[in-house]
């Protein structure tokens, strides 16, 4: 197999009348849903070359997927931009591709910022009406091959500018293959969409569903923060399968959903994006015991996911869930800062990461590709590229990786080296605490802990001098309702930066 349209065309084959996808407004057939990528796909190849980028300017929904699937007929590769999102960032990423072309619908063309793009603006509806172009859709996949580019999705840089991480048809055919099996996911199942469409958590969603013959329900964003209309709507849909961000598993915990309806029907529960506090585990296994959970480990520059570690016991409060061990046709290994492997227990090193997951690097940013994706130092005989994670981890007893923080929150405070998830995670072992999040205010030199929860800032202060010395206690402790979060479902530093800075 060299290209993800093959799951889609032996899907369609085999369940030509069941729903592919549907969103609150809309649905689509497999049948439906190949006979319109085709026909968007013939449309497409008169205003674009294979290779080339072509932007969906939709909120996610099923034709925004639908989309995706005509680019890859054309032989392009998709870069979704969500309209919700701040015009700044729709420009700087407009600057980064340099597309010539984009997908969307007329409700949303007032958007576009005229003066960032002066390309083929095309109306979803108009280019669904064109005939499909058997021979010419042929002949661009007889030329494909599985290293070109299908996704691009766009991250935070280090610059300030957004960086595009550009991934290969091998890498996400690769991934599927291992990923289905090792989670059993069929066609009998139903998966729940949380992620945004430019987070890489809804690859897995998509790809899943195309390569199984799955049905992908597309849940409305607004109800992650009612609990009571998101069970509603788990329920009505008999989903089965969550792979979803912490953060919006945390919210039903934390909002006590489940004293209001349990959803039964689910029997998979897949987590990533950054460690589950244990309380919220226990919540999740105590009102769906059966169920499956998954703690999976990745950024976006190796498809996905490169670890996972499949929970099969009780963990205490103040315990580490591990990432685990990694994907099959993965090398995932630590190096020390003397580009040494470190293999022995509880010694922390940077996680790197070699294989077919890796991305084809950060598009139109040869500088910031070249300092990501380097040689593995341990291997001097031939080209083996690596991608140097900048995420620390550790081998507990049992040989399992475990997350240990982020070099770039890794501090040095009154002469120690701190991690400040360590921190963070005796915060959130506290019964009467939601969700923690510490930062390093540099200037003054002091830890900020932000969280939600009923603790009395002097009862928080006292609780932690019990778990943890002097020099690692915060020195401001910053109650707020809730912690704000990304599009994403990450904790949004960047904005309690600016509380903190705001007072």
């Amino acid at each position: 197999m060299r290209n993800v349209l093959e799951y889609l065309e032996l899907s369609a084959e085999k369940h030509p009348d069941k729903t592919v996808v549907e969103d609150s407004n809309n649905s689509c057939s497999y049948k439906e849903f190949l006979h319109n990528a085709k026909c968007i796909g013939s449309s497409l190849t008169a205003y674009e070359a294979p290779g080339r980028p072509i932007i969906v300017f939709m909120d996610k929904s099923v034709e925004a997927l639908t989309a995706f699937m005509g680019i890859v007929y054309a032989g392009c590769f998709y870069i979704i931009i969500n309209p919700d999102q701040p015009t700044f960032r729709i420009r700087q990423i407009l600057a980064v591709t340099k597309a010539t072309c984009i997908i969307t619908r007329k409700e949303n063309t007032s958007i576009l910022p005229e003066d960032e793009f002066t390309g083929t603006q095309l109306d979803y509806h108009e280019i669904l009406r064109n005939e499909i172009a058997e021979d010419k859709l042929q002949y661009i996949r007889n030329l494909s091959q599985d290293i070109d580019p299908l996704y691009c999705n766009f991250t935070s840089g280090s610059t300030g500018i957004p960086k595009g991480v550009l991934i290969s048809h091998r890498s996400v055919i690769d991934f599927m293959d291992n990923f289905t099996s090792l989670f059993q996911i069929t066609e009998t199942d139903i998966i729940g969409n949380q992620a945004p469409f430019d987070f890489d958590v809804s690859v897995k969603d998509i790809y899943s569903t195309l390569k199984v013959g799955a049905t992908m329900v597309i849940i409305p964003k607004r109800l992650f923060s009612i609990p009571t209309q998101l069970l509603d709507y788990i329920c009505e849909r008999n989903i089965t399968t969550l792979i979803w961000a912490v953060s919006a598993l945390c919210m039903i915990t934390q909002l006590k959903g489940f004293t209001y309806l349990v959803p039964t029907a689910v029997n998979k529960i897949l987590f990533s994006g950054e460690a589950m506090p244990v309380k919220h585990l226990k919540l999740w296994q105590k009102y769906l015991p059966e169920a499956v959970y998954v703690n999976l480990y990745g950024p976006t520059e190796i498809t996905c996911n490169c670890t996972y570690y499949q929970i099969n016991r009780e963990f205490d409060l103040n315990e580490v869930i591990p990432i685990g061990i990694p994907f099959p046709n993965e090398k995932v290994f630590l190096l020390d800062e003397n580009n040494k492997q470190i293999t022995k227990e509880e010694l922390v090193g940077e996680l790197c990461v070699s294989g077919t997951a890796l991305a084809l690097g950060y598009y139109n940013n040869t500088e910031q590709t070249k300092a990501a994706f380097v040689q593995n130092p341990l291997n001097k005989n031939y080209l083996e590229l690596i991608y140097r994670t900048g995420d620390l981890a550790f081998y507990d007893k049992n040989g399992d990786l475990c997350f240990a923080g982020r070099k770039d929150f890794q501090i040095k405070h009154m002469g120690h080296r701190i991690e400040l998830e360590e921190i963070e995670l005796i915060i959130n072992s506290y019964p009467g605490i939601q969700r923690a999040c510490c930062l390093y205010d540099t200037a003054k030199k002091r830890i900020i802990a932000f969280y939600s929860g009923n603790m009395e800032r002097k009862q928080l202060q006292s609780r932690m001098q019990e778990s943890l010395p002097a020099y690692m206690l915060p020195a401001v402790f910053f109650p707020l309702p809730e912690l704000p979060i990304t599009d994403n479902g990450k904790i949004n530093r960047k904005k309690l930066l600016a509380i903190y800075g705001g007072n």
